[in-house]
């Protein structure tokens, strides 16, 4: 089981935001039988009871555990603090959604969603909304995501302990390469000239910093006295990035051109690219894990329950969103174009960062 809140509160929200698309194949089967259909003999106190049951069981509310905190009465029914905190991890509304406070902005906001909720539910048994064969379809669908999210978090949660998360920490350390990475400061000018009066004003002198301010035309790094921080060789269009490399720390380098314009940069420290921290890194490592454990735990159904489909041969696999390491260069979003990583033309003023 995850062994830590910290931990336990990362499996929940990686849980609740991926399952969506993981298990959308297998919840969108229709059941395989009609649920039986009401007895129109029954008592009206005995349907009244029926559907508050089916009610508490689709909203899939747990039995209140000790202390958990009554915070709202609707109707017959109640709501637990447990209930909304579980819908703000589902949502990922939230840092720690496990212990967020009562009267926390948040969590009203969305007690007032589920009370709201809960009294359309209750209006819609009272009118035996329940007993329609869609809104019986509904439900099953529903208890099937429910059922499916629930495995998942009982097989899959169960796997990313603090041990796996830190052996991939490890392993991720000892793949990745340390590239080399510099500090720099610049200044941008539109014209060679106004270079040259730059380099001319730094040997006789003047501050970098304090000139940088004064006539830098990058609005993103003047008010810092030109300052880059640090960056790889890829972190900048190449011509700067090739200049930034070549100068020597502490040094200041010729005036040079790009497409951004004409500068005269400062390298003030070279270093090789500081690895992140486990904690930095803990919520792509467990997304990560919850990936491959879902993976992991479609291929081993599969072999139990035999699917066909209609139209269309299914394919040979149905696989999850492809897990990527952690620390992985992050690919382009979806509906991006596969040009997106190509420069758009560079405007007068713009800082040279890719």
């Amino acid at each position: 089981m995850c062994q830590s809140n910290r931990t336990a509160r990362r499996c929940s929200a990686v849980l609740a935001s991926i399952m969506a698309m993981s298990l959308a194949a297998a919840c969108s089967e229709e059941p395989g039988q009609q649920p039986p259909a009401a007895d129109p003999a029954a008592e009206p106190a005995v349907e009244a009871q029926g559907r508050v049951d089916v009610l508490a069981r689709f909203l899939a509310l747990e039995p209140a555990g000790e202390g958990d905190e009554v915070v709202a009465e609707v109707g017959t029914t109640v709501i637990h603090a447990s209930d909304v905190r579980r819908e703000i991890a589902a949502r990922s509304l939230h840092d720690d959604p496990a212990n967020v406070a009562v009267s926390d902005p948040v969590f009203q906001q969305v007690l007032s969603e589920l009370v709201e909720q809960r009294l359309l539910a209750l209006e819609a048994l009272r009118r035996g909304l329940d007993r329609d064969v869609e809104a019986r379809r509904r439900l099953a669908a529903a208890e099937e995501r429910i059922l499916g999210n629930i495995l998942v978090e009982t097989v899959v949660a169960d796997a990313i302990t603090d041990d796996a998360i830190a052996r991939i920490y490890e392993e991720q350390n000892r793949l990745a390469p340390r590239v080399e990475e510099v500090r720099a400061s610049h200044i941008l000018v539109t014209t060679r000239e106004e270079a040259d009066e730059v380099a001319r004003l730094l040997e006789e002198g003047e501050d970098f910093a304090q000139l940088a301010r004064q006539v830098s035309q990058d609005p993103g790094t003047r008010l810092d006295g030109g300052d880059l921080g640090y960056f790889t060789r890829d972190g900048m269009v190449s011509a700067f990035s090739r200049q930034a490399f070549d100068t020597e720390v502490g040094a200041i380098s010729e005036p040079f051109q790009t497409e951004y314009g004409w500068h005269v940069l400062r390298v003030a420290d070279r270093r090789l690219q500081p690895r992140r921290d486990l904690e930095s890194l803990r919520p792509n490592i467990v997304r990560f894990l919850t990936l491959e454990g879902i993976q992991m735990l479609l291929d081993t159904v599969r072999q139990t329950y035999p699917v066909t489909r209609s139209g269309a041969p299914a394919p040979a696999e149905i696989r999850a969103p492809e897990a990527v390491p952690p620390g992985a260069p992050e690919t382009a979003a979806d509906g991006e174009d596969d040009d997106a990583a190509v420069e758009d033309e560079a405007q007068p003023g713009d800082s040279p960062e890719r």
